[in-house]
């Protein structure tokens, strides 16, 4: 099995590059055997791994964006270095993605546990928290993802933002930016082991606070002109339609 420390001359093109953020290379190289156990091999596989086993060279979202950017195979996978692949295997996961091909070609990333609606959570997991959970029906299309595991579709071109940093939320951020993309995110029924029930530590409120603001900022109401036109912009659509009113235009000239 071919494992890569993550450089710009990665050129394979397989069907999967496994990438993963490590600070503990004896439970990476676990991580690594358990998929290899399960299918993943070096025909159809590249393991890729950035070394903060001596300090965060990159936080996880400098780290991913290198990921997106330099893997050249057909799907990456985003996972954590303490989940096993002991249940499933990479025939699974192959008929996991051809389901939801079947199901929507604009699908950009995967993943094993999310939200539907507020209310509405699909999962599928062994974890601290429980074995061979399931929340169904699976797939099932989602507007957010855990992160222990993330498959992301290399056509889709995703990236992570560019002024968000740290270790949390950076599915959310992916999922959010996949959408505004046109593309969509699912849950689907692949079953592996998370070693971690995860933990809501000071570092994951700050980096709640910094993803609040950032799209606070993004999505804020604004008026566009162009060489050609103008309008105005917002999550509202009767905003749209009332601000776009030559009467509001003419006020808003005047004010100026």
């Amino acid at each position: 099995m071919n494992i890569t420390e993550l450089d710009e001359n990665i050129t394979d093109s397989k069907t999967f590059s496994i990438c993963t953020l490590v600070t503990d290379l004896s439970e990476y190289h676990q991580m690594c055997e358990s998929f290899r156990n399960a299918g993943f091999s070096n025909e159809n596989s590249d393991f890729i791994y950035i070394n903060n086993t001596n300090g965060n060279k990159y936080d996880a979202y400098e780290g991913i964006r290198k990921f997106l950017n330099f893997s050249k195979n057909k799907y990456i996978i985003i996972c954590h270095q303490d989940i096993l692949l002991k249940f499933d295997n990479y025939d699974t996961l192959l008929k996991r993605i051809e389901e939801v091909n079947n199901l929507d070609k604009n699908w950009a990333i995967l993943g094993n546990a999310g939200h539907c609606s507020f209310n509405d959570f699909r999962l599928r997991i062994t974890d601290p928290y429980g074995e061979n959970r399931y929340q169904g029906p699976l797939p099932a299309q989602v507007y957010d993802l855990d992160e222990n595991f993330i498959l992301i579709k290399n056509s889709a071109q995703l990236s992570l933002s560019n002024n968000i940093s740290g270790f949390h939320f950076y599915a959310t951020d992916l999922c959010i930016i996949a959408d505004i993309l046109g593309f969509s995110t699912y849950v689907i029924d692949f079953h592996l082991y998370h070693k971690s029930g995860g933990s809501c530590n000071p570092s994951f409120f700050q980096a709640k606070k910094k993803l609040i603001q950032k799209y606070t900022y993004a999505f804020r109401p604004r008026y566009m002109k162009t060489t050609c036109t103008k309008f105005f912009i917002s999550g509202h659509s009767i905003l749209n339609k009332l601000m776009m009113n030559k009467y509001m235009y003419s006020i808003r000239k005047r004010l100026k």
